[in-house]
């Protein structure tokens, strides 16, 4: 009787629990998994409420109809058993029995799919969009063009910002304490607008990706070679967070997504630092450059887009990434390196292959080309390539 008592609290409890939204539970709303959380992510948009709601109401029917049928198995297992004198019916038919089986399931699952369907049909519809961004999936971060919109012609790439001291290596332990964010933070995060639809595009270039935020209620494929789109509209202001969930690779954890939600004005403040920004970074292909400003212009290249794998030294990670330092790629003919940032390379002795970099521009291809063909024990007979060359390879 006693654990009889405990499984009834219990499942009373769980079911009173679900039915509780946890904005009303917890008051601190959050965008990121929260220790000891119970239930989903607090959602911050309509679709995202819908979805929790449509979550709780099928947890209380699933968890009614679990109670009624074992409720009645176990009721006629202990009470009618054959040691209290009971022997078993002898009709085989029931007309009321069948029918009430028929049209009871019938009406439970008209009961859910009605506001199910609704739901889905919101999440689908992409029409009416404020703003649309294109997420590009690649390994391992995510590239953001603003495609319409206020912010229109902003784009940049987005790395995963957690020190590898945190992280450690293979076979090596971290040497730092893990920050609040650990594996959820960028270098640069997604802005948008508070109250805006938000449009997004979503493809890859190595292979298949997917982004999603648990707060926003979004999540779609990102697949080579195809465009898919979903949307959201944050209610509320703050930063909200997410990662790849789709297994991509071995650096698979380290693609975290990171969306800050501002008020009209910050957005547009953001967007026209942004501009400048770019603006500022804009290069002259045909510019003719030193080999000591490539090589500093490379390793800024290098160390944010490249180190993760390659490393800082150049050694690589042992069967997992090449290593830079001493390899024939790098040594060998400048066009032959051109081309593999720009088309990417099967490594078979890998378990990565080498992702394509065609997102960089051709003066940052040529610095962190240049870059590495003259740092560690490199030094390279074509020891320097030209924005200019980039383009050129790029143009065939």
């Amino acid at each position: 009787m006693t654990y009889a008592s405990r499984l009834g609290a219990w499942l009373f409890g769980l079911a009173a629990t679900a039915g509780i939204p946890a904005w009303a539970a917890d008051p601190q709303i959050t965008g990121r998994p929260q220790e000891h959380q119970l239930n989903m992510q607090t959602p911050v948009s309509a679709v995202g409420h819908d979805i929790y709601d449509l979550h709780n109401w099928m947890m209380i029917v699933c968890l009614v109809i679990f109670v009624g049928v074992f409720g009645v198995m176990f009721y006629s297992v202990f009470k009618h058993r054959k040691s209290l004198g009971h022997k078993p019916a002898t009709f085989h038919e029931s007309t009321a029995v069948e029918i009430a089986w028929t049209i009871v399931p019938f009406l439970i699952v008209i009961g859910m799919a009605l506001p199910a369907t609704k739901t889905v049909v919101a999440l689908k519809d992409t029409s009416n969009a404020d703003i649309t961004i294109k997420a590009t999936g690649m390994q391992w971060k995510w590239g953001y063009d603003y495609l319409n919109g206020e912010g229109e012609g902003i784009s940049f790439l987005s790395n995963l910002s957690t020190p590898r001291s945190q992280i450690g290596l293979p076979g090596e332990a971290a040497t730092e304490k893990k920050g609040e964010n650990y594996l959820l933070e960028v270098d640069n995060e997604m802005v948008v607008p508070v109250g805006k639809k938000i449009r997004m595009v979503f493809t890859a270039n190595d292979v298949i990706h997917a982004w999603t935020i648990p707060a926003f209620a979004i999540k779609q494929d990102a697949i080579p070679g195809f465009v898919r789109d979903g949307w959201f509209k944050a209610d509320k202001i703050g930063v909200y967070r997410g990662n790849c969930v789709e297994l991509c690779g071995k650096d698979h954890a380290f693609m975290p997504i990171v969306v800050r939600v501002v008020s009209a004005e910050d957005y547009t403040a953001w967007v026209a630092g942004e501009k400048k920004k770019m603006a500022a970074l804009a290069d002259d292909p045909n510019k003719v450059w030193t080999i000591d400003e490539l090589k500093t212009r490379g390793e800024q290249v290098y160390n944010a887009n490249c180190v993760a794998c390659h490393q800082a030294n150049g050694k690589g990670v042992p069967n997992a990434f090449a290593p830079l330092d001493g390899s024939p790629n790098v040594l060998g003919a400048k066009a032959h390196q051109v081309d593999i940032l720009l088309n990417g390379q099967d490594t078979p002795a890998y378990p990565s292959a080498m992702p394509a970099w065609k997102q960089l521009s051709d003066t940052e291809i040529a610095a962190v080309i240049t870059y590495t063909r003259n740092s560690w024990s490199n030094k390279a007979a074509e020891n320097i390539v030209q924005p200019a060359e980039v383009l050129a390879a790029r143009s065939k």
